[in-house]
């Protein structure tokens, strides 16, 4: 039965910044692949309708998997909701993603509610893996640097 990951965090950066780091694409290579893994963005274009695809590669293996889909809606700031396929037939299936930026005295409140992940994936490591993303996406949006 495939699985629904519910995640929550706050930033310390304006909704603005945080919303272009999921829809710049050098922005979302850099923060998105979990420890240990490098991002390749092979299409790219966040309009609703739009599609993507990029692949994850495994530092250590050197083994890479890769996974589009199409974006589904777009509130600039506010909302993105796209859907996204692995390419290996081993995990079959559409999944979900959706990510809503509220805006909060200190910065920026993200929910992501993932929803329709394969069962070869346990919760648990989807878990793990977007805590290390969304730490390197703090990184990223959080200081101001003016120069």
């Amino acid at each position: 039965m495939p699985q629904t990951i519910k995640l929550h965090r706050v930033l310390a950066a304006k909704p603005e910044r945080v919303f272009r780091a999921f829809t710049e694409p050098d922005a979302k290579a850099q923060w998105l692949p979990p420890n240990g893994f490098t991002a390749t963005i092979h299409e790219f274009d966040m309009r609703v309708g739009g599609r993507y695809k990029m692949s994850f590669r495994n530092f250590t293996t050197g083994h890479s998997h890769s996974f589009g889909g199409e974006v589904l809606e777009l509130v600039p700031n506010e909302r993105i909701k796209w859907t996204d396929e692995f390419d290996d037939p081993n995990l079959p299936g559409t999944m979900t993603l959706t990510v809503e930026f509220k805006t909060v005295s200190c910065g920026t409140e993200i929910y992501i509610l993932q929803e329709g992940v394969p069962d070869m994936i346990p919760a648990e490591s989807c878990y793990l893996g977007w805590q290390q993303s969304l730490i390197k996406l703090a990184m990223l949006v959080e200081p101001e640097i003016n120069m």
